[in-house]
């Protein structure tokens, strides 16, 4: 058993992760600021603190009382179209909120730092599927910020010999999302939709590709990657491996639910076309492991829905850039 801090733990992503490592029989604190995240989500077994990674006095507090043995850094805000208008937010939260824990991490001698990182780092690429050896070229904000960590991380090995996994996750769904925020999960925000009996909305026309990641296909594996000790100093792409485009997720998700698909089409916005992954580096490492299809997986999801209902889609509070903001965010 090893206490293991874990960011973002309320949220979608980070509360199976944490789920998964209490399963394992670890001691996990989790921290979170329930910006995105809710309570309801936090495993039973776990501990619960409120506060953001940005509050460096808190971050180290914990430290200080927790004695963690690994951390994983899940807490970001993952919007990657909203982080060109918001760049002083996502830099704050998605770069200085990770300083603080690397600072922490080295000071308090953690073996391990899991982070999750995104395929946003990628960018447009021309070659697909995107490899962890694929050039990165992030084009938003969030991409620009992840890499950086990632590059943090590199240096801090070299100079401190802080251990590190990274994860690159993308486009990851299932229950205990929160389908209320409207500028990111695509499949949360059509079931939303589709809840409040209004049609799915997509920008531009559709033909967009991404892989759709049930959770169950990446949390367990990055619970593990502190007990594999080749996963050490490596960067892994994780989820599903075959891609479908908007068009097609938003009938699969109408079926799901149990209705005609009703689409509505926006102007497009400034996005990567097509983005997908190889995970044979993964498969390497951690070994074959079950896939859950798209169909089971939006089944799976569609049946949580139901149960837990809408939520409200918030706006978003202090815009910094309103310059070719996509109209249908103004409101």
């Amino acid at each position: 058993m090893s206490r293991i801090l874990v960011t973002g733990g309320a949220g979608f992503i980070g509360s199976h992760v944490a789920s998964a490592l209490v399963s394992r029989g670890h001691q996990v604190t989790v921290l979170d600021d329930l910006s995105g995240g809710f309570t309801e989500n936090v495993p039973h077994g776990a501990t619960f603190v409120n506060g953001s990674v940005v509050d460096h006095a808190l971050v180290e507090r914990l430290f200080d009382e927790g004695g963690f043995e690994h951390v994983y850094h899940l807490a970001a805000y993952a919007a990657e179209g909203l982080s060109h208008f918001i760049k002083r937010f996502n830099y704050t939260n998605n770069v200085i909120g990770s300083v603080n824990l690397i600072n922490a991490a080295v000071n308090h001698g953690v073996r391990t730092f899991v982070f999750t990182s995104s395929i946003a780092v990628y960018g447009a690429s021309p070659v697909l599927p995107m490899t962890e050896d694929t050039p990165v070229h992030p084009e938003d904000s969030y991409g620009i910020a992840k890499y950086a960590i990632e590059l943090e991380l590199r240096a801090c090995r070299e100079m401190f010999g802080l251990d590190f996994v990274v994860f690159r996750p993308h486009n990851v769904f299932g229950p205990g999302q929160n389908i209320g925020d409207r500028y990111r999960n695509v499949v949360g925000i059509f079931m939303n939709q589709i809840l409040q009996g209004r049609p799915m909305t997509i920008f531009g026309d559709g033909t967009q590709t991404r892989a759709f990641s049930y959770i169950d296909d990446v949390a367990p594996v990055m619970a593990e990657a502190i007990d594999v000790p080749a996963a050490l100093n490596q960067v892994f792409n994780v989820g599903a491996d075959t891609p479908y485009s908007l068009n097609v997720l938003a009938r699969r998700i109408a079926s799901a639910m149990g209705v005609e698909p009703d689409i509505v089409y926006l102007p497009a916005r400034n996005e990567v076309q097509d983005a997908h992954s190889s995970h044979d580096c993964l498969r390497e490492v951690f070994g074959d492991r079950p896939h859950v299809s798209l169909d089971d997986g939006l089944a799976r999801m569609a049946a949580w829905v139901r149960t837990h209902g809408a939520r409200s889609s918030v706006t978003f509070r202090g815009i910094e850039i309103e310059k070719h903001l996509p109209p249908s965010w103004r409101s």
